[in-house]
């Protein structure tokens, strides 16, 4: 059961925000997009975002070898709202424009846009 200590301390940890804004923001994403985006190495995307998903934040879905993550959208009430507010509070932050500035450039860039095909 998700309770407002285990959701904001997930929400503590920057990685795990910016994972969280970036998916509320683009939807359903892949791990590779999320490793692009933050320019962090994979295995510490991963475990964040395995966190994540043991918290029922995100839910995961595989694709072959690629594993999809989203928002869990049968979250409670309260927690959608407080994610809600996060990502409009944390939006204007600087590492926040870099990883969206990095993900659309990923998205225009047709090599790139590859990673999960």
């Amino acid at each position: 059961m998700l309770t407002p200590t285990s959701l904001f301390k997930c929400l503590a940890d920057e990685t795990r925000l910016r994972c969280l804004v970036l998916l509320h923001q683009k939807g359903r994403l892949c791990v590779c997009e999320l490793t692009a985006a933050l320019n962090l190495l994979q295995p510490k995307i991963s475990r964040h975002l395995a966190l994540l998903r043991q918290s029922k934040i995100l839910l995961d879905s595989r694709e072959g070898q690629w594993v999809y993550y989203q928002i869990n959208p049968g979250l409670p009430q309260w927690v959608a709202d407080i994610l809600e507010i996060t990502v409009q509070q944390f939006a204007n932050h600087p590492s926040q424009q870099e990883d969206l500035q990095r993900f659309n450039a990923m998205a225009n860039d047709a090599d790139k846009l590859n990673c999960c095909e």
